[in-house]
């Protein structure tokens, strides 16, 4: 599968992450040994994004001359230990091309589960589709739905499958209780929804959700609780107090 990965070949590289999530991996260590408190991945810089390198088989171990240590993990593993701190996977840094980089947007995908996170590379775009009845009943829901602070919007066109349109949920609390009135406000407003059209939701407090880090730079709110109780500014203006 590494050698079918090309740019380009996306369903390869769907492949690829597929065979890495169930398979094992050798990760190289810099310092200490595999257990020891001291082990430490080695690390490896690729256009500004970070990686540990690794291999994907005994032999390749031998193949690539590494003369420390090493520790074996499974891609799950691997994946769930490194995204959080941003870091991809390299494979096979020693072969003929220098191998193939997972970034850790990937990883987080293996983490989750691949059939739940959509296929990068993500297009993100405003929605040009013109849904006004939707808005404004999911508007108009959240508004009754006191835990929704905020709502924002995008256009996610994966690398593989259907675009969707997401709804980014900002919520006050995210007790179990809390979500199960997002989910009822969502359910109760998808009706207006034209028939046919994936919409999808992303938590805006997840750090590492690349929607969601879209939205929280590139989208204004198309519903904002905070905004709608702000006071309206006093007549007047330009500091001096209004006239009686």
């Amino acid at each position: 599968m590494l050698r079918q990965v090309a740019p380009g070949r996306y369903d390869a590289y769907e492949a690829l992450l597929g065979a890495l999530a169930d398979d094992q991996v050798w990760m190289l260590l810099w310092h200490g040994q595999s257990g020891s408190p001291d082990a430490q991945y080695g690390n490896m810089e690729v256009e500004g994004l970070g990686y540990a390198p690794c291999v994907t088989s005994a032999q390749e171990l031998s193949a690539s001359g590494w003369n420390r240590g090493y520790e074996v993990l499974t891609g799950l593993d691997a994946a769930r230990a490194l995204y959080p701190d941003h870091y991809g996977l390299w494979l096979n840094p020693h072969a003929p091309g220098g191998g193939v980089g997972i970034p850790w947007l990937d990883l987080r995908r293996i983490a989750s589960g691949l059939d739940l996170q959509p296929a990068g590379p993500l297009r993100l775009t405003e929605p040009a589709i013109e849904l006004p009845q939707f808005y404004a009943l999911l508007s108009q829901n959240a508004h009754r739905t006191p835990t929704v602070r905020s709502l924002r919007r995008a256009w996610v066109q994966p690398a593989l499958g259907a675009p969707y349109l997401a709804i980014g949920l900002d919520v006050y609390d995210t007790s179990p209780g809390a979500v199960d009135t997002v989910r009822a406000m969502m359910q109760q407003s998808i009706g207006a929804v034209p028939e046919g059209l994936p919409v999808s939701t992303v938590a805006m407090a997840d750090p590492h959700d690349p929607v969601a880090m879209w939205l929280r730079a590139n989208a204004r709110p198309f519903y904002d609780r905070d905004a709608q109780a702000a006071p309206a500014p006093a007549a007047g203006g330009y500091g001096y107090p209004a006239p009686y």
